[in-house]
């Protein structure tokens, strides 16, 4: 009977080992966007990151709210770890248990398994069990060897996360010359008007076509760091991505004849596949409202016009800039209340007066559905 037990916990033991090795191999080894694929990331941190914003958005001032959940995504990534540490050690002191006979002293119980198998991984051996057998050994240098690729993988995932983060960051920074903070679409495009700006409004497509493509790369192979947050103040890259975006719709909508309009075009099309896969990912339902009022893209326009722009409003051209902003404009708000980010002119929260203190309203932002 104690023979059965030893094999069933040692099978037990190999399952957990592989689905473990397996699940790592997966997010960080050869991270592949799959909506369907079972990942330890999926399973822990949409409810860690619920819990987290649940108290992270507590206090009425923004700056001790944006300190609390820009902590989130370091913290996470350190949970993830810590989780396939223990799993890692779990396995392998089931493993020692089953042959916990072919070491001196022999083994008594689970617990000196488990302090065996942690003191392995770490390592942190003291000698004081030794495996005198071959199968006690084979199963001791592989935890070694899993301890030292397990620490090789924390570092070229910490490499590959702050990487991305940087390069997805440097572009929101600047773009706060041109678009404000929150940024805004609007005054992106006066910005570009005035006096010595020639050439910067299809600089800035250009540069936001190829971020597109950069952080669709990134963030579907790494999911958590869109939970890294921006590091500035009433910054948020889902925002900045936004008014882009959004310049671009009215740019292709409202200035047919503006020189960039090629440029806006080839930025809203790899911009709009960013945000169908994100949609994707997070199993969003997106919808076709524009989510805008016909008032704010006249006023828009007005502006616009008052900038120096051959801009055209009525009927058509709002029907036009609504079919357009309605293929992302949905899953852009959700992935903005989603992330708590700060709200910015038609994104998130639009009820934000930039810079001034206010309690954010209490409605609770909405799940991607399961």
């Amino acid at each position: 009977m104690d023979v059965f037990i030893d094999v069933v916990v040692t099978v037990v033991g190999l399952a957990l080992l592989a689905v473990t090795l397996y699940d790592l191999f997966q997010s960080v080894v050869l991270p592949r966007p799959a909506v369907n694929k079972v990942q330890l990331a999926r399973i822990v941190i949409r409810p860690l990151w619920i819990a987290w914003r649940w108290i992270g958005l507590r206090s009425s001032r923004l700056d001790r709210n944006e300190a609390r959940l820009a902590a989130f995504g370091p913290v996470s990534l350190l949970v993830l770890f810590g989780i396939w540490a223990f799993a890692l050690i779990l396995a392998y002191g089931l493993i020692i248990y089953g042959v916990r006979d072919e070491f001196h002293p022999v083994l008594q119980d689970f617990p000196e398994s488990f302090y065996v198998s942690a003191s392995t991984l770490v390592p942190l051996a003291y000698g004081d069990f030794i495996p005198e057998q071959g199968f006690a050994r084979t199963v001791i240098f592989f935890e070694s060897l899993t301890g030292v690729a397990l620490a090789a993988l924390a570092i070229t995932l910490l490499f590959e996360l702050y990487g991305a983060f940087r390069s997805r960051e440097e572009p929101v920074v600047a773009l706060d010359a041109l678009a404000g903070a929150p940024a805004s679409a609007v005054q992106l495009l006066e910005t570009a008007a005035a006096k010595g700006m020639d050439g910067i409004l299809k600089e800035t497509f250009d540069e936001w076509r190829k971020w597109s493509a950069m952080v669709l790369e990134s963030h579907l192979a790494y999911p958590l760091l869109v939970y890294f947050r921006s590091s500035h103040d009433n910054e948020a890259w889902i925002n900045s991505f936004g008014a882009v975006m959004d310049s671009a719709a009215l740019v292709m909508s409202s200035m047919e004849e503006e020189p960039t309009a090629g440029a806006a075009k080839l930025m809203f099309t790899v911009g709009n596949h960013l945000v169908e896969d994100m949609a994707w990912v997070f199993r969003l339902k997106l919808e076709s409202d524009a989510i805008i009022e016909e008032s704010e893209y006249v006023a828009a326009i007005a502006r616009l016009k008052a900038a120096g722009y051959r801009a055209h409003d009525g009927e058509v051209h709002w029907q036009k800039f609504a079919k357009m902003r309605g293929k992302y404009a949905s899953g852009l708000n959700q992935i903005a209340q989603w992330l708590a980010a700060p709200p910015a002119p038609w994104v998130g929260d639009r009820s934000y007066l930039p810079h001034r203190q206010r309690v954010r309203r209490t409605a609770a932002a909405p799940k991607p559905a399961s």
